[in-house]
């Protein structure tokens, strides 16, 4: 594809970069450069990460809980307060966090969080507020030297383009993966990384892991819980096809869903582009200050749940226990981009998720994969999806639109180059950037540093997927709002609160 070609490609760049980031008040009055990318002004944000304190209004309201943070474990908090008085607060213009579904043309795509399993309780979940899970019936492909390889990690394996011992190895791998007895040795493999599992094997072997881990949960095999690692493997490598099930636009389908249960009752207990600037307990109740527009307001509540990622939290929360902030301030979070590709003719329909190692992006998934084979359905838009988590230290290409556009036809350059065929232009590309989207799966982070992060704080409770654990979906993010709620209920019912509480779900 020449230049010239690539000019009539239009590319959309959407996208926070540091996702609940307060803003100083002081500064709105100077002349500051404005944002090119939609989002917040990151100086303002990097200002606050600093330490910037601000000014607190008298309070204008009162409510039971307030809970800050609309992504989908903020979102679920309130599906499960509407018999209270709640106030719902988040910073960016619409809801969903990091299951964000979005549209061109009357088809949806994800910007994030893409499936769930049978087993997680965001499938129950799903359907008790009227969405019905869309099977996925597919097992993970893998495209090397331009091959397509589906089922890689069932029937695939033999027909790997590599070498015999190469291909053996693979095999071994599983083999040896599969015996291993995950239940009676959790805790040990919680605390090991998954790189010591890769020793004696092809290096095949640790490069696909490499690639699989960062996309999933943050972290390449270094840096992975082992338990994790391996469990996963265990699941798509079995007997049967994982049950696996999600919707045009991913799990973004669920916070559309309760947005639309929750606004036409509560529209005026839920305030989008609302940044939180402090929350403060203060003896019977706890203040909230966060600025909508222009104006900023305090409000005051018997209860608050942070639904709101540890590093914003530990930002805003005043009074937190120095192991709790300590803990917090231990969770690592990895930059991300997802690029889809807007093709106006079939490109690629053979699997819904595959994996390219060696490539900017980890693995695309085919948007319309679910309702692809309904009677009557045309695909209009063949829309791919190209995940692309990146470095810790590469966080700073994302802050500008020129920087995040580099990224975006560097995967559109990968992905031409990835089989016979795929050099077609895009009609248009859609870039959606996350600064600190996605907390790394690190050994101990399940084990020792969550059960202290979760821990309520007197009339302050903690929700949000990185609360909960082993790794960042969804489901983990629902499952931490239903323990926050029910925490925040008790102590409204005047209960003391238990330490350290259980991991459910």
């Amino acid at each position: 594809m020449t230049t010239n070609r690539r000019d009539f490609i239009k590319f959309v760049v959407a996208g926070s970069v540091a996702t609940g980031c307060p803003v100083d008040l002081s500064l709105l009055a100077a002349e500051t450069p404005q944002p090119s990318v939609e989002g917040e002004d990151n100086r303002i944000c990097h200002q606050v990460r600093d330490g910037k304190i601000f000014s607190r209004p008298p309070i204008s309201a009162r409510h039971d809980v307030v809970v800050v943070g609309g992504g989908v474990s903020g979102m679920a908090a309130a599906y499960l307060l509407r018999s209270r008085d709640f106030l719902l607060l988040e910073k960016e213009p619409h809801w969903g966090g990091n299951a964000y579904l979005m549209e061109y043309q009357g088809s949806a795509y994800a910007t994030g969080s893409a499936f769930l399993g049978k087993s997680e309780y965001a499938y129950t979940f799903a359907k008790e507020i009227g969405l019905e899970p869309l099977p996925v019936n597919d097992r993970d492909s893998t495209i090397i030297k331009g091959e397509w390889i589906p089922s890689t990690w069932a029937e695939g394996l033999d027909k790997l383009p590599y070498p015999t011992p190469v291909r053996e190895g693979f095999k071994k791998f599983k083999k040896d993966m599969l015996a291993i007895n995950l239940e009676k040795r959790a805790h040990e493999l919680f605390n090991l990384p998954f790189s010591d599992f890769m020793k004696g094997y092809p290096p095949e072997v640790k490069q696909w892991w490499d690639n699989y881990g960062p996309s999933n949960w943050g972290a390449a095999t270094e840096d992975t819980a082992a338990a994790l690692g391996i469990g996963e493997i265990q699941e798509i490598g079995g007997d049967t096809i994982p049950e696996f099930y999600t919707w045009p636009g991913g799990l973004g389908a669920i916070t559309k869903k309760l947005a639309e249960i929750l606004q036409p009752k509560f529209a005026d207990r839920m305030h989008s582009g609302a940044t939180t600037v402090a929350v403060v307990p203060d003896g019977k109740e706890v203040q909230v200050t966060y600025m909508q527009g222009t104006e900023l307001k305090t409000v005051a509540a018997k209860t608050v749940i942070m639904a709101t990622p540890k590093f914003i939290t530990r930002r805003i929360v005043q009074g937190l226990p120095e192991k709790q902030d300590d803990a917090m301030h231990q969770i690592r979070y990895i930059p991300y981009a997802v690029v889809n590709l807007i093709f106006d003719k079939p490109v690629f329909n053979k699997s819904y998720d595959t994996w390219c190692p060696g490539n900017t992006f980890t693995d695309f998934i085919v948007a319309d994969w679910t309702i692809r084979n309904q009677p009557g359905y045309k695909q209009k838009y063949n829309i791919i999806t190209c995940y692309t988590p990146m470095s810790e230290d590469d966080r700073g290409y994302l802050l500008t639109e020129p920087g995040t556009r580099k990224k975006a036809v560097a995967v559109l350059n990968d992905f031409q180059k990835l089989f016979p065929g795929s050099n077609v232009d895009p009609i248009e590309v859609h870039i959606y950037r996350r600064g600190h989207p996605l907390y790394m799966s690190t050994p101990g982070l399940y084990t020792k540093v969550q059960p202290v992060v979760r821990e309520p704080m007197d009339r302050v409770f903690f929700a949000n997927t990185d609360s909960e654990g082993p790794e960042s979906t969804a489901s983990r993010g629902i499952v931490a709002a239903k323990r926050a709620v029910k925490e925040a209920e008790s102590r409204m019912a005047g209960n003391p609160m238990p330490k350290h509480p259980t991991v459910e779900g």
